[in-house]
């Protein structure tokens, strides 16, 4: 098969001070060196010939030319693929869409898109870590409203997102899969016992969590939650006491509301995965080999499969930031710990707990090295 080797970014990272989140995918694909693309373009098809297939441009010809046909193999677009879509342009930033055996729309991206994207982590979890005094402050004051209006259940269910680190959860899945989130809970899924309460549900590929979490106000409000009709656990009243139902977009829409960034509730399982796999990594012995550092790696990134109730491959993939592993394989990490507690525990991130400042001023340490490198 053949592979392509992906030219290093030339484009200049955020800075620091911005925190700027690059969202929009056209910036992004500039970003990369690439041109932003859509699969409602005229595009190249490929059709059954034998055990392998021939590729046809929009116009119907084929696809004879090899560096045409050898960038197309390179893609490794599943054999069971249908409805495929191919670009006919290299520096498109999708360079493949087709159809799986379940009818879900599946990408083949760029590997500049993908490195870009990655690089723009480093803004995203920073700008994250940072607004999370202010998303914490706001859902103390909403949670501490009268009656369940939608604001305070979708506090409730933000503090969760963060202290139990449940899945959001979504209606799709929950029907197709079975599988349960936050939003899409039923009262039978959580048990409340004075302060503590226990959720016992079924998640994503079939995996069975139960998780204690120990919070008075947290308890109190899901025990009378389960008091309002109907056996979805998380519903609001709105203003004319009618019972309405609260789902993923509405956890999405209230964080941008209260955070003034698009993060998404999927941000607390990476900023949690990112956070655990440094005190993993903290509490495991210094190493003196390559060996040893990545057996450590091992353990670290079980842990955090652990806490999240992800694979561990999940895991080191989505949820944990690579600048962590950079800083510990470098040698930078502990000493990056230590020395940024007492520098990041200032103005509007005093409310962080230590290891979070600790993390963040890592990251940010990160972040920096990486700029200057592209100037």
């Amino acid at each position: 098969m053949a592979t392509r080797k992906v030219a290093p970014l030339k484009a200049k990272l955020p800075k620091i001070e911005e925190l700027e989140i690059v969202q929009d995918p056209q910036t992004t694909a500039e970003v990369a060196g690439l041109h932003y693309v859509s699969d409602d373009e005229p595009g190249w098809t490929r059709k059954k010939h034998g055990k392998s297939f021939s590729y046809f441009d929009h116009k119907g010809a084929k696809i004879t030319e090899a560096k045409h046909v050898e960038r197309i193999k390179a893609l490794a677009i599943p054999p069971a693929y249908q409805r495929v879509w191919i670009c006919p342009d290299p520096k498109g930033h999708i360079q493949a869409t087709g159809y799986d055996e379940r009818g879900r729309k599946q990408y083949r991206y760029h590997p500049q898109w993908q490195q870009a994207r990655d690089e723009t982590k480093f803004a995203r979890t920073l700008a994250f870590a940072a607004a999370l005094p202010k998303i914490r402050a706001t859902t103390e004051h909403d949670l501490a409203r009268n009656g369940f209006p939608r604001e305070k259940v979708l506090a409730a269910v933000v503090q969760l997102l963060e202290k139990t680190a449940i899945r959001v959860g979504n209606e799709e899945y929950a029907r197709e899969n079975k599988s349960i989130g936050l939003t899409t809970m039923k009262n039978r899924h959580v048990k409340v016992e004075g302060t503590r309460a226990h959720f016992h549900f079924k998640g994503k590929s079939g995996k069975w969590h139960d998780i204690d979490l120990k919070d008075r106000r947290l308890s109190t409000v899901i025990r009378k939650l389960q008091d309002l009709p109907g056996q979805s656990l998380f519903q609001y009243k709105d203003e004319e006491e009618n019972i309405q139902h609260i789902d993923s977009s509405d956890v999405n829409a209230y964080l941008k509301d209260i955070a003034g960034e698009e993060f998404t509730a999927k941000d607390f399982r990476t900023w949690a995965g990112t956070v655990a796999a440094s005190l993993a990594l903290q509490e495991l012995q210094s190493f003196d080999s390559e060996k040893m550092a990545k057996a450590n790696i091992v353990e670290a990134v079980k842990a955090v499969a652990t806490r999240l109730g992800n694979t561990p491959a999940v895991c080191r993939k989505s949820y944990i930031h690579p600048a962590i592993f950079e800083a510990y394989l470098d040698g930078s990490m502990l000493d990056s710990l230590k020395q940024s507690v007492e520098q990041q525990l200032e103005g509007n991130l005093k409310d962080l707990k230590p290891e979070e400042a600790a993390v963040l001023g890592l990251l940010r340490g990160r972040l920096a090295q990486k700029a200057e490198s592209a100037k």
